[in-house]
Order: structure tokens, then sequence, then C-alpha cells
């Protein structure tokens, strides 16, 4: 895998989203957000999420998809059960996965983070190869954004409190920030 100068990532699948924009120009990319997402909840491996950042679901397809169809909202990249990588936005646009946001007393995260969104759950164990995938695309990411520092990497909770809780109480700190070579 490479990370191009347009942001697209070489290697893995891409289906471009339209919910993205241009960063503002003063923003340097310096944060990394990890995400968790199922649709319909608790399922995997439908089309659904590929659909949702696209704008392409089907509010009649499962009646949980008529109160989020109308959503615009994308992710950088997200990682199947299977490890596979999807990028839905080049690394250098904004993508619209952070919502309402604050980071070290910085609001609007969307401006300059890379959020990634792991298939699953809260409450159940990601797999080995979603953990595989996530060290080494953040790897590439941090070689390529040298301001995404380990403190700098951190969930959605953390950074929409009391309004997120992904990627939740099953996602193992430890082991991802191991197999990223930090203690």
């Amino acid at each position: 895998m490479q990370i191009k100068s347009d942001g697209w990532i070489t290697g893995v699948k891409q289906c471009a989203s339209p919910n993205a924009d241009e960063r503002p120009l003063e923003s340097a990319i310096d944060l990394l957000v990890i995400h968790n997402i199922s649709l319909p909840p608790g399922e995997f491996g439908g089309p659904y999420i590929e659909q949702l950042f696209c704008n392409q679901l089907d509010p009649e397809a499962h009646s949980y998809f008529r109160g989020i169809a109308h959503l615009k909202v994308s992710s950088h990249l997200l990682i199947r059960r299977d490890g596979e990588i999807i990028q839905f936005v080049p690394l250098n646009r904004r993508a619209w996965h952070a919502g309402e946001s604050s980071f070290c007393g910085q609001s609007c995260c969307n401006d300059f983070s890379i959020g990634i969104e792991l298939e699953g759950t809260d409450e159940q164990p990601f797999s080995e190869a979603q953990y595989t995938a996530l060290a080494d695309i953040s790897r590439l990411i941090l070689q390529t954004y040298p301001g995404i520092t380990r403190e700098r990497i951190t969930g959605h909770s953390d950074i929409a409190p009391g309004r997120k809780t992904d990627p939740g109480q099953a996602f193992d700190w430890t082991r991802y920030r191991q197999n990223l070579s930090f203690s």
C-alpha cells in the first residue's frame, strides 16, 4: 500500500463518497479517529455501510434505515471483519465522520483528522484480520502524517463524549498500540 499525492491509497478498494469536502487551508492533518459501525446494528457483511457512505441506502431495505438514510456521512476508511480495507475519501480531503467534536480544546475534528471505521459494535470483539489491517494502515498514515503521534490517536467516544460510544469497550487499545510498536 502507498498513499498517492491525491490522497488515495493504492492496493485497497475504492468507493468514492460524495460526503466530503476540502479541509480548511490552515488545517494540518494530525489526528486519527477510530470508530465502529454495523448496518443494520449488530449485523456484518452486507452492502449497507458502503451504501450509507455513498448516499445510496434504501430506507425500505430495513426498518432501522428509515432513520438514517438521509444522513450525509462518510469516513476515510472502513475495515471489514475479514480485514478488507475500503477507502471512501482521499486522506487529504475532509470526510464527514466525527460530527460535533473536540480534541484538546480544538473543535471540528473533521477539519484535521482521518477517520477509520471498523465493521463492528461496542460489545463484540473485533477480528484478528481487523487488528492487522488497522495496524498496517495506521503505520502508513503515521509515516505520511507525522503530526499524528501516539497521543493523537483516539476514539470517537473521546472526541464526542456523551454523544458517541465507539469504538466501544470491545476495542483492545493495548493490542492496537502494541501492533503499532507503542507501549
